[in-house]
């Protein structure tokens, strides 16, 4: 019995760390895959709630945590559904990221917000008798070479590095100006399969803040 106990601690423990770090993250860190740093194609999802600030000033701070924690919890079938990774939470800002391959495999990094849209409207009755209404999320996606590695002494972490990462944020606060969901880049778009499902409008050329090259930005409808 006592010989169970043990093994069945150790399990949960180990479960629960998977869970902390993140899925796929666990076993990059148990085989040592980020050990040396590694230029890697990756896709990044900015995701933000539209009108966060006026909805947290609006709900108070305790019940806005918990509209972000039931939406974030709504989250993790399209996730797993669309093979997304979460690289990291930024308040209401969830991060997504999948290596290009997988991204690309049925346009997973565009079905995965269509799925998470599609999650919350099935619980729409949920979020508007407790909270008053229906949360929603706008998306900047970029695609591009970063690199990736462990990095902290007193707390590992593994992260990516690159201008892939600060452009998709900067995509993403586009949003709004250009009504808007999802804004991708063109280099994107570009590698996009079986876009017959696909509304896609240029945007223009735009520049970004921060960076010196305006770039074309495009508005995806599904």
């Amino acid at each position: 019995v006592i010989y169970i106990a043990v093994i069945v601690d150790v399990a949960l423990f180990f479960a629960e760390v998977k869970d902390f770090l993140g899925r796929g993250i666990y076993y990059n860190y148990s085989f040592g895959t980020y050990h040396k740093p590694k230029k890697e194609r990756r896709i990044f999802m900015f995701l933000d709630m539209k009108s966060s600030t006026t909805i947290a000033e609006k709900l108070g701070h305790h019940r806005y945590f918990g509209l972000i924690k039931a939406c974030f919890a709504d989250m993790t079938d399209p996730l797993l559904e669309t093979e997304g990774k979460i690289y990291q939470y930024v308040g209401d800002e969830i991060v997504v990221s999948w290596s290009e391959k997988e991204g690309l495999r049925n346009n997973n990094c565009l079905a995965c917000y269509r799925k998470i849209e599609e999650a919350l409207d099935y619980r729409s009755s949920y979020y508007q008798s407790e909270f008053g209404f229906i949360p929603e999320f706008k998306a900047g996606i970029h695609i591009g070479t970063v690199t990736a590695g462990e990095i902290g002494t007193l707390k590992k972490e593994i992260v990516f590095t690159g201008d892939v990462l600060n452009t998709a944020a900067r995509i993403q606060a586009l949003c709004n100006n250009y009504n808007a969901q999802i804004l991708i880049s063109e280099a994107l778009k570009d590698r996009l399969e079986n876009r017959e499902n696909l509304i896609i409008s240029e945007i223009g050329t735009i520049s970004l803040r921060g960076k010196s090259v305006p770039m074309p930005l495009y508005k995806v409808d599904f």
